[in-house]
């Protein structure tokens, strides 16, 4: 099998590390600085569903669009890991770009699957990605594995605001398109 990927699964005192790791990373570097490439911006009716979803999770949070500061705060929580006990980042060579992305997107997704089957909740982070030094450097990865995504998991806390939040989804007729 061609598998380019690798899963760099971490727990315990180790993700306790890395999350401090990381929040000094966002709060120092504040600009992201992603292995992959991360340019394209959301557009059209693409862009008003990514505010659609922001202002779910923010209207589950009792919070104000406005208020800078707060959503900078909800949005550190992707490097605490949504207080999570686990995190897969997932790697794999940056040579492959998006070649690579779509057989780890197949994985990751099958992964997740998988845990909910077995009754683990999960939350796919493409933040995780933004800050890949602390990560690369704990875990000895080479200058050529470059972090894609991340992933927590554990057992949801259902009565948290933030799993609250629903978005909106796009009828059937509108996301998928049927020939015969």
């Amino acid at each position: 099998m061609f598998q380019p990927w690798q899963s760099v699964v971490i727990s315990g005192k180790a993700l306790k590390s890395l999350n401090q790791s990381l929040i000094n990373e966002v709060h120092q570097r504040q600009i992201p600085n992603p292995d992959f490439d991360w340019t394209p911006k959301y557009q059209g009716i693409h862009r008003e569903r990514q505010f659609g979803a922001a202002d779910a999770l923010y209207s589950a949070l009792s919070m104000n669009r406005n208020d800078k500061q707060a959503r900078q705060r909800a949005m550190l929580n992707n490097w605490s890991f949504f207080g999570a006990p686990h995190v897969v980042f997932f790697t794999l060579p940056i040579y492959l770009g998006i070649m690579g992305a779509v057989d780890i997107g197949i994985y990751a997704q099958t992964l997740s699957l998988l845990l909910k089957e077995s009754g683990v909740d999960s939350c796919m982070q493409g933040a995780l990605g933004q800050f890949p030094d602390p990560i690369k450097k704990q875990f000895d990865l080479t200058p050529d594995i470059g972090v894609l995504f991340g992933m927590s998991f554990g057992y949801a806390d259902l009565h948290a605001a933030a799993n609250q939040a629903r978005t909106k989804r796009e009828t059937l007729d509108i996301s998928v398109k049927f020939f015969e």
